[in-house]
């Protein structure tokens, strides 16, 4: 089991790191890595203008994010009948496809383009 799990465990950690870099690349929101000052400039922080869909659902929906983004990762990594380095790949490359499909209907539900 722990050779199935190992690649999600690498993608997960990844997520964690740069799931923040992902939400600026997606929104243009001013977020910034976390060793970076993070949200600190985000437009979530600002009034009168969109705020991003990610961060204004606070800790409940990055919850929410983080188990709709994690989800399909957790699922190659058991279920693939491929290599371990095919696995890693395969929920590596899940991670930004995940965060852009979520950050599609966060953004199109709130509005943030229009």
């Amino acid at each position: 089991m722990k050779d199935r799990l190992l690649p999600f465990a690498i993608s997960f950690v990844v997520t964690c790191l740069f799931f923040i870099n992902v939400c600026d690349w997606i929104f243009d929101c001013g977020c910034h890595s976390l060793w970076a000052g993070a949200d600190a400039l985000c437009n979530v922080h600002l009034a009168n203008i969109h705020h991003c869909p990610f961060c204004t659902r606070g800790i409940a929906g990055y919850t929410f994010i983080m188990t709709a983004v994690s989800a399909p990762q957790l699922a190659a990594s058991v279920w693939l009948p491929s290599s371990r380095a095919a696995r890693i790949g395969a929920c590596l490359l899940l991670f930004p496809l995940g965060m852009l499909a979520v950050g599609l209907v966060a953004g199109t539900l709130d509005g943030y383009w229009g």
